[in-house]
Formats: structure tokens, C-alpha cells, sequence
């Protein structure tokens, strides 16, 4: 059997008195989309936030391909393919779209602390900028990120961590804030990647969890209490009643 692209086990954080993720066992093969359900609070971001090293877990391990990265910093994991998307800080309203994912390509070469210089204006990062641009359907729309829509900023944000070349994508909520049509464009956009990348997918519409996902873990309390394919989970009376409503 092949061993999984990325594999937790007993991992564990605690906030003080709050346990947000308790002695967790997850697995995500290659080529997977495995999406993480659960309420608001449940741990769902807090584990996002580990996997990618914002956050230093208390206890459990984390491996990736496997090598072991529980106390590897941020930037050594996304050295080795764990891109998080969605929640990159480093978009600048006043670049470009293309110097804006241009940035990305020359952080994902290990040289992040050059970007004052101007990166739109270098070929050797344009390239594979508007490359990760057109994969997410911006090619050719050079505008600033100012002024585009909010739909069109979450693609942008997906185009920065495909610019890193990852192996894994950490989706935090992809479709939050969107309306139907986007959200519906978003998920055609992420059915197109899975070819080409194993996803973990945090999020709440259950429409685009259903069209994407391999597999869903339910997360409560910051522990696993099911596991299926999207059908399984889908037709578990407990899990209908308790997260997708009895409808």
C-alpha cells in the first residue's frame, strides 16, 4: 500500500483550557481531495494552521511525503509542496494581478526577501506567473487587485499558491463570502486542479464539499467522529441531522 502524501497522527493544541485539536489522526493520499467538515469552532482553521506551521502543535506528529515537518517552519513546508491558499497576506491591492503572482513565484524560489525589487518586470517570474494566472481563468486580465471583484480575489489567491508548485493544497474555506455563480465557478475551477493536485478542503458549502471530495472527515471538538466517501457521510442520519439539516 502506498503511504499517504501527508499523514497526522495524534496530534494535539491547546489554547489555554480549550482543546482544539484532540489527539487528531488524519490521512491525505496522493492525488486526494479529502474535505474537512464541522461547526464553527470545531478546530477546522486551527488545523490548517498547524499543517501549514502557524501554528506549534502540543503534541502528535506531522509527516509530509514522508518526512517528518512537525517542527519545520512555514516557509521549509511550503519549500516542499504544502501551499495554503485563501488566507495568503502577501496580496498587494496596488500590484498588478501578474506582480502580484510574480511575488509568489519568487518567494516559492526561496528568495521572498527580494520583492521590493520589481518583480512584474522580470521575465524569469512573468512567466510562470501568467501561467498560474491562466490555470485559474485570469490570464490576460491586468488590472490591479484593487479593482477586481471578490470572486476574482480568491482566484487570484489560488493562482499565488499554485505559483508556489505545490503538491498539497490547503483550501480554508475557498467559496466563503461568494455568491451562487461564483461559488459554482469556483467549484468547476478546483474539479479542473484535482488532476493535478492532492487537496485538503476546509468549507461549508456543502454543494461544492460534495462535488469535490474524495472523502470527508467530520471534525467536532477537534476530533474525527466520521469518515466516508461524500455519499457516506451524505446519507449518515447523524451526521445529516447534526451538520447538512434533516432536508
Amino acid at each position: 500500500m502506498t503511504a499517504p502524501l501527508l499523514r497526522v497522527r495524534g496530534l494535539t493544541k491547546r489554547f489555554g483550557g480549550l482543546i482544539a485539536t484532540n489527539h487528531l489522526d488524519l490521512d491525505v493520499g496522493h492525488g486526494e481531495t479529502l474535505a474537512l467538515i464541522g461547526p464553527n469552532g470545531a478546530g477546522k482553521t486551527s488545523l490548517i494552521a498547524q499543517l501549514q506551521g502557524d501554528l506549534t502543535p502540543n503534541g502528535g506528529s506531522i509527516a509530509f511525503d514522508g518526512r517528518d515537518i512537525t517542527g519545520a517552519p512555514a516557509h521549509r513546508r511550503a519549500r516542499l509542496g504544502l501551499a495554503r491558499s485563501f488566507q495568503i497576506s502577501s496580496v498587494f491591492p496596488e500590484f498588478t494581478l501578474t506582480a502580484n503572482v510574480a511575488v509568489a513565484v519568487q518567494a516559492g524560489a526561496g528568495h521572498s526577501f527580494r520583492f521590493w525589487r520589481d518583480a512584474a518586470a522580470d521575465p524569469a517570474l512573468v512567466g510562470p506567473a501568467r501561467q498560474a494566472l491562466d490555470s485559474v481563468g485570469l490570464g490576460g486580465l491586468e488590472r490591479r487587485a484593487a479593482d477586481v471583484s471578490h470572486g476574482e480575489r480568491r482566484q487570484l489567491e489560488l493562482a499565488m499558491a499554485l505559483a508556489m508548485r505545490p503538491r498539497l493544497l490547503l483550501l480554508d474555506e475557498p467559496m466563503a463570502g461568494m455568491g451562487r455563480e461564483d461559488s459554482a465557478r469556483m467549484t468547476r475551477l478546483l474539479q479542473g486542479l484535482k488532476r493535478s493536485y492532492a487537496m485538503l478542503l476546509v468549507e461549508h458549502d456543502m454543494n461544492a464539499v460534495f462535488a469535490l471530495a474524495d472523502r470527508v472527515v467530520v471534525l467536532v471538538a477537534g476530533q474525527a467522529i466520521a469518515s466516508g466517501t461524500a455519499d457516506e457521510v451524505r446519507n449518515d442520519p447523524a451526521v445529516r441531522a447534526a451538520y447538512l439539516g434533516k432536508r
